[in-house]
């Protein structure tokens, strides 16, 4: 028994060796300024979208999502970055077909960290970081892009969490506020093309990013890091993290969708459709992190190691949400109803 237990720990270790060997290597490719366009040429008027794809369940999802944001015209060109080096090219083949704009990028390892890689393709001044599971529809994501345009030097998105001190343990959690933030997710995040580089190249980072391969996770809590640290360096006093409110952005990773509890199914009154979304969300669901039973602790757990490592604990709040319009907020009756007057 032993013996096994002694074999399992160096096949792990073989495997972490491995990963990190892979990512090490594209890093260093990646850092290479010769292999990157010159930042001068990089366009302000359009947008990189960045989505990260490992699970062939989401690869219906995944075809959808690429062909909407590919459509818009505040986007140049859309990079799928898939990083399960198991799945089949015939299998990815028709994720390329939607599109000019989309290309599949195969990464060598699964790491997390490659999402943040410097790339050549990569011709615009922002980019666009997503999860393969997020929806957001054109209007949304054009009022995020005008928003980062207005806050170029800050992390924009549209889901946010908080970091917080647990003072009867004297650690720091991963939470959420209801009246402030400091961490914006990679559901859906916009920031400076710089970053990228930033997170991949800087030397000081190197056990931070190793911490992410051995955890698959926390590699947004990082970049959040890295995006306050850089803001503090420069003396600039503007937000880090920029929550902006979405018209419809639809999360099909959530563990709260309804389709996953056994009360949901009362509701589609027996409509076949209705059956088949919910078996839909729960496929897409069960492959996400977030599901995890102990997810929140493990981010928890990230944030004390990365502010040990880096020495420095650079997160700072934020305050509000930046919204599209204004309107008033009487109420009218309209119809029998009481609703906002200023609403037609």
């Amino acid at each position: 028994m032993r013996r096994q237990k002694q074999l399992l720990s160096f096949f792990v270790f073989f495997v972490f060796s491995l990963l990190s060997d892979a990512t090490a290597a594209s890093s260093v490719d990646a850092c290479d300024p010769r292999s990157l366009p010159d930042r001068l040429t990089l366009r302000p008027d359009q947008l990189t979208v960045l989505i990260s794809g490992y699970s062939e369940r989401r690869l219906l999802l995944l075809h959808s999502l690429a062909a909407g944001y590919a459509s818009l015209p505040s986007v140049a060109a859309v990079l799928i970055l898939w990083g399960n080096p198991s799945t089949p090219s015939h299998v990815l083949s028709p994720l390329s077909s939607s599109s000019s704009k989309v290309t599949v990028v195969r990464d060598p390892s699964p790491s997390l960290n490659a999402r943040f890689l410097p790339r050549a393709a990569i011709r615009t001044r922002a980019v666009a970081v997503c999860d393969d599971d997020v929806e957001v529809d054109p209007r949304s994501l054009a009022w995020a892009f005008a928003v980062w345009r207005s806050h170029e030097h800050s992390l924009v998105g549209f889901f946010a969490r908080s970091h917080d001190l647990d003072l009867a343990r004297r650690t720091w959690i991963y939470t959420i506020h209801p009246d402030r933030h400091s961490i914006v997710l990679t559901k859906f995040m916009i920031l400076k093309t710089d970053y990228l580089h930033r997170y991949s190249c800087w030397t000081r980072l190197a056990e931070a990013r190793g911490l992410v391969d051995r955890q698959r996770n926390c590699e947004d809590i990082l970049m959040n890091f890295v995006v306050a640290m850089a803001m503090a360096a420069e003396g600039r006093e503007g937000p880090v993290t920029v929550l902006v409110e979405g018209r419809r952005v639809r999360d099909w990773g959530d563990p709260r969708n309804s389709g996953n509890s056994n009360s949901s199914s009362s509701t589609d009154g027996g409509d076949g459709d209705g059956v088949k979304e919910q078996e839909r969300e729960t496929e897409i669901t069960r492959v996400g992190l977030s599901s995890r039973g102990d997810h929140r602790k493990r981010r928890g757990d990230c944030i004390r190691e990365f502010h040990r490592m880096l020495r420095v604990m650079p997160l700072r709040y934020s305050y509000g949400k930046v919204v599209e319009g204004l309107g008033e907020q009487g109420l009218c009756l309209k119809g029998g109803k009481l609703v906002f007057c200023d609403r037609d």
